[in-house]
C-alpha cells in the first residue's frame, strides 16, 4: 500500500478557534487601569526581600502566589496580584505573556469567579467562529510547528496498517482534528494496489463546535473523497454530555466493518473516574486499532493538591509558550489566538471548581498513566520502522529543536514522543484488542 507521508494537505485544514479576548487588567479595587508594559524580563530579590526587575520572574511570582493562595495569605495574595499586574502583558515577550494569562487564573481562584469567567470566555468565543480565518490558523500552525501533525502522521500511519486488505473501513473519530487528518488518509486509500475501499467516518463533536462547521466539513470531505475515487460515509455524533454515553448501536458500528477508534487530544476530556469505562466502551467496538494521542502532562495526580498542579500546568504551558515565540514571529496574529486559546484552558484548570463539572474537563495525564488505563483492555503496538520513517521526514521539514523518542522495548511505557528541546511534549500510541 502506498502511504503519504505527510499529515493533510493544508488547503484542506478546517477547524474553528475562539475570538480574540484580552484579559482587562484589573487593580486590587476591581477599576480598569492601563497596562504597564515593562522592557526589563527578569526579577530578582531585594535585602528586604521584596522581588526587583533583574532576573527570569515570572515563574517566581507566579509560584509565589498559588503558595500564598493554597495558604489563604489574603495580604501577599493581593500584593503578588498587584505587582504580576503591574508587570504581565498578553503583547509583550514569553515571560509576560505567561503572567498575564496565569495572572487571569490566579485572579479568579482567589476571588472564586473561575467559573463565571470561563462560561463568559466560551460564550465568547462561540460566537466568533470563522470559517476562513480558523483555516488560516491552522495553516499557519501546521506551517510552523509539527504539535498536532506529529499526531496525524502517526495515527494514520497505523490505521493504514491496520485496515491492509480490508474493503469496508469504519473509522470512529473522538478528537478534537475536525477531520483535519483525514484528506491524507483518503489518499493513501484511493493509492491501494488492490481495490478501493469503502470509508464510514463518524465524528463525535463537543457541544462548543457550531453546527455550521461541521456542515463545512462534511460538504469538504465528502467533496475531496469523490474526487479522490473513495466510496465514502460521513456521519457526525454530537450533544454527549460525556464519551461514557457512546454505544456501538448509536455508532452505528456494522459486524462487517473493519474498526478503527481513533483519539487525538480527546480522552483527556473524559471524567478521571470515567475513563476505564471509556476504554472499555472501545472495547466492545472490537476495534482492528485504537490510536491514541495526548499532550504529556500529568494534571491528574495533583487535582487535589493546588499547588503541586498549578507547577504541572506552569511546566507545561511555559514549554507550550516558549515553543510558540519561537516558531511565530513578534507580531503573529495567530500566535495571539493560540496563547488566548491556551488561557481558557488554564483558567479552566486552575480556577473551576470540580463540583462545576468544569475543573475535572480536560484533566490532561501522561503517557506512562494512559497506558496503565489501556492495558486493562488492550495490547501496546509498536510503530513500525515506516511509521516512524514518515514521523522523524515530517520533524525534518520544521526548524531545530524538534526530537522523536521511541522507548527501547524493556521501557514499561508505549508509543512515541514528540519531544521539544528535548522535553517530551505530545505522546501518540497504537493498540489492538
Amino acid at each position: 500500500m502506498e502511504r503519504s507521508v505527510y499529515a493533510a494537505s493544508g488547503k484542506h485544514f478546517l477547524q474553528q478557534y475562539p475570538n480574540q479576548h484580552i484579559y482587562g487588567q484589573l487593580d486590587m479595587h476591581g477599576t480598569n487601569q492601563p497596562q504597564t508594559s515593562h522592557t526589563s524580563t527578569s526579577l530578582s530579590t531585594s535585602d528586604s526581600g521584596e522581588p526587583g526587575v533583574d532576573g527570569k520572574w515570572a515563574s517566581r511570582l507566579l509560584r509565589e502566589c498559588a503558595r500564598a493562595i493554597s495558604n489563604k495569605d489574603s495580604g501577599k495574595i493581593h500584593h503578588l496580584l498587584w505587582m504580576l499586574n503591574e508587570l504581565a502583558s498578553p503583547y509583550g515577550e514569553c515571560d509576560q505573556k505567561l503572567a498575564s494569562y496565569f495572572l487571569q487564573a490566579l485572579f479568579c481562584k482567589a476571588t472564586q469567579s473561575g467559573l463565571r469567567c470561563f462560561k463568559t470566555l466560551t460564550s465568547v468565543a462561540e460566537k466568533s467562529h470563522s470559517f476562513d480565518s480558523a483555516r488560516k490558523l491552522i495553516l499557519k500552525f501546521q506551517e510552523v510547528s509539527p504539535w498536532t501533525t506529529f499526531g496525524h502522521v502517526a495515527s494514520n500511519g497505523a490505521i493504514l496498517e491496520a485496515f491492509e486488505g480490508e474493503s469496508k473501513l469504519h473509522i470512529i473519530d473522538i478528537s478534537n482534528t475536525l477531520c483535519t487528518q483525514w484528506p491524507t488518509l483518503l489518499e493513501a486509500l484511493a493509492t491501494r494496489n488492490d481495490e478501493t475501499p469503502r470509508l464510514k467516518l463518524t465524528v463525535v463533536v463537543s457541544e462548543s463546535i457550531v453546527r455550521s462547521v461541521m456542515k463545512e466539513i462534511s460538504q469538504r470531505m465528502e467533496k475531496f473523497a469523490r474526487l479522490m475515487g473513495v466510496p465514502f460515509e460521513f456521519n457526525v455524533i454530537s450533544g454527549l454530555n460525556n464519551l461514557g454515553e457512546l454505544t456501538k448501536e448509536g455508532l452505528g458500528v456494522q459486524d462487517d466493518e473493519a474498526v478503527a477508534v481513533n483519539c487525538i487530544g480527546a480522552l483527556r476530556k473524559a471524567e478521571v473516574e470515567e475513563r476505564g469505562a471509556v476504554i472499555r466502551m472501545f472495547q466492545s467496538l472490537r476495534p482492528r486499532v485504537v490510536t491514541v494521542v495526548e499532550e504529556e502532562a500529568d494534571l491528574s495526580s495533583s487535582r487535589n493538591d493546588f499547588v503541586k498542579c498549578f507547577e504541572e500546568c506552569l511546566r507545561f504551558y511555559t514549554l507550550y509558550f516558549e515553543m510558540l515565540e519561537e516558531s511565530f514571529v513578534p507580531t503573529s496574529n495567530e500566535r495571539l489566538m493560540l496563547e488566548r486559546e491556551c488561557s481558557r484552558s488554564i483558567l479552566k484548570v486552575l480556577a473551576c471548581d470540580d463540583e462545576s463539572g468544569v475543573g475535572d474537563c480536560e484533566t490532561r495525564e501522561k503517557g506512562s498513566q494512559w497506558c496503565e488505563r489501556l492495558k486493562e483492555a488492550f495490547s501496546p503496538m509498536a510503530f513500525s520502522d515506516d511509521v516512524v520513517d514518515d514521523v522523524k521526514a515530517l520533524l525534518r521539514r520544521y526548524r531545530a529543536g524538534w526530537g522523536l523518542v521511541v522507548p527501547q522495548e524493556e521501557d514499561s511505557s508505549s508509543g512515541i514522543y514528540l519531544t521539544w528541546k528535548e522535553e517530551p511534549v505530545v505522546w501518540a500510541s497504537a493498540w489492538k484488542p
